[in-house]
């Protein structure tokens, strides 16, 4: 017996415990909203400029169309289809795939417990725009007056510029995620990613006007087409794909799980996968405008003042909002935008670790979010907040970026692809109400194509920090913080894949449930 709307009186609790996304709308700017992080702002326009400029254009469209794209259908596919978290999602495809969820739930742990330190250096330097107050050294501010960063290695010395404002940023992620799927995820994402992006593209105007902007285009859009015979320069350009688009390490599993069933997945994929891309190219002519600016001002060329990462974000400009007209506005509007891109792809990745809880243990929304939030707010802190925190989060970030998600999402692939052989189904799945329909393409790509340029990146990544170690940190960090987090998160996935569900939830779904 069915009710007025067609579903299942059963499902319709179901769908109200877990909660879920009002609309298409909502779930296309939380997916936006995951994907748009940090990594667009500080490591595209770099990685771009480093393998080819203007040529790397065309490996980077390869990889979209042949691995991103149809890896975010997968993931789509399986969270829609299934229903649930990444454990849930996996266990109800396959029981003995359950361990690759909760390898994904570890890895979104891990990455939470350090991505919120870096959100709140941002929120520090927002202010810190206004009146410029790392002075005429920028690097010496953010190493030593800002972090206290000494030499490598662990000290519980807290220090007050970043525990405040990482407290501020757990407090409000707290009350976030406890307003739950449509009132705290979708509201900020409704909310915010307007204001990202017009945020963004006053950034980059006020960046286009200063002087030497044109220098920083020409030295990232000029193409060195002999660049594209290098592999390495395609293995960046899949990586770089992979890493911007939050999949391959549940956030897409788990907000797709709360999308209406009669909802266009794929058409969706195609809206957030190239909404992604135009933001990571808007960022690359915003950046480059600046860092030309900055070289045209030191009088050097602009590859002596590129950077990405920490080093882009937190000394080259502040470097450049020192120096350019109306700074203040610039600097407000660049760490105002991290902020934003950082708290949305924060709540996702957090979303994962609560959503996986909440499914194994029948637990309510406030108490899956406290129980996963304080804790990981805790290790955050005492890890982050400290003198050691820089050298422990470059590390983390690292080992779990390379050989975590990259590793996880090429075994997730090959057992669905092959060992479970699921693609045809979640193919079905999706064309149901899809508006463009998967086929023998799709499945090449996600079964031999993706793995094995994933893979490629992956043993290129092992060969390097095995040849020499990275960044030449202390062994025992290396082994603690970067090896030792790696296999421990293998390990703890296999045990967490032991602990029995409760009796209340299903393990198969009918074919009502899942349309």
């Amino acid at each position: 017996m069915t009710d007025k709307a067609g579903s299942e009186p059963g499902v319709q609790v179901e769908e109200t415990r877990r909660g879920g996304f009002t609309s298409r709308r909502v779930f296309i700017l939380a997916a936006i909203g995951s994907a748009v992080g940090l990594g667009n702002i500080w490591r595209f326009p770099y990685v771009a400029y480093e393998n080819g400029g203007g040529a790397f254009i065309l490996p980077y469209l390869v990889a979209l169309l042949t691995a991103g794209i149809p890896f975010l259908l997968l993931d789509y596919g399986l969270g829609h289809r299934f229903r649930g978290s990444a454990p849930l999602s996996f266990a109800r495809a396959r029981k003995r795939s359950e361990a690759l969820g909760w390898w994904q739930v570890l890895i979104c742990f891990f990455i939470a417990v350090y991505y919120a330190a870096v959100l709140a250096w941002a929120v520090r330097y927002t202010f810190f725009s206004v009146n410029k107050a790392w002075g005429d050294d920028p690097e010496t501010f953010f190493f030593e007056d800002f972090l206290h960063a000494g030499d490598p290695g662990v000290a519980m010395e807290f220090t007050p510029g970043v525990l405040v404002p990482l407290l501020v940023v757990w407090g409000a992620l707290i009350v976030i995620m406890a307003l739950g799927v449509q009132r705290g995820i979708g509201a900020v994402a409704m909310v915010f990613i307007p204001i990202l992006v017009i945020a963004f593209l006053a950034l980059v105007v006020q960046a286009l006007l200063l002087p030497g902007a044109g220098g920083g285009l020409n030295a990232l859009f000029t193409p060195d087409w002999a660049a594209l015979l290098e592999p390495g320069v395609w293995a960046a350009a899949f990586g770089q794909i992979f890493f911007s688009l939050s999949i391959g390490f549940g956030i897409m599993i788990t907000y797709a799980s709360y999308v209406k069933r009669k909802t266009d997945m794929t058409g969706s994929a195609m809206v957030v996968g190239f909404s992604n891309s135009g933001f990571e190219l808007l960022a690359g002519i915003g950046v480059f405008a600046a860092l030309g600016f900055m070289a045209q001002a030191s009088g050097v060329a602009v590859g002596e003042v590129a950077s990405d990462g920490i080093g882009l974000a937190f000394v080259a400009f502040p470097a450049i909002i020192s120096e350019a007209p109306a700074g203040a506005v610039l600097g407000v509007l660049f760490f105002g935008s991290l902020v934003i891109a950082g708290l949305t792809s924060l709540i996702s990745v957090i979303e994962v670790v609560i959503s996986g809880v909440r499914d194994k243990f029948e637990l309510s929304r406030i108490t899956a979010t406290l129980a996963v939030a304080i804790p990981t707010a805790l290790i955050s802190l005492v890890l982050f907040a400290t003198t050691s925190g820089l050298y422990v989060l470059d590390i983390v970030d690292h080992f779990i970026n390379r050989f975590g998600i990259l590793a996880v999402a090429v075994v997730s692939m090959l057992v669905l692809a092959w060992g479970v052989r699921l693609l045809p189904e979640l193919a079905r799945h999706l064309n149901h109400h899809g508006s463009i329909t998967l086929g023998r393409a799709w499945r090449v790509l996600v079964g031999v194509v993706a793995p094995l340029a994933l893979l490629y990146v992956l043993i290129r990544q092992l060969v390097t920090d095995i040849s020499a170690p990275y960044e030449d940190y202390p062994a025992w960090m290396l082994a603690t913080f970067g090896w030792g987090v790696v296999v421990g998160v293998v390990v703890l996935a296999a045990l967490a894949s032991l602990a029995p569900w409760k009796s209340r939830t299903k393990m198969e779904l009918t074919e009502e449930e899942v349309r």
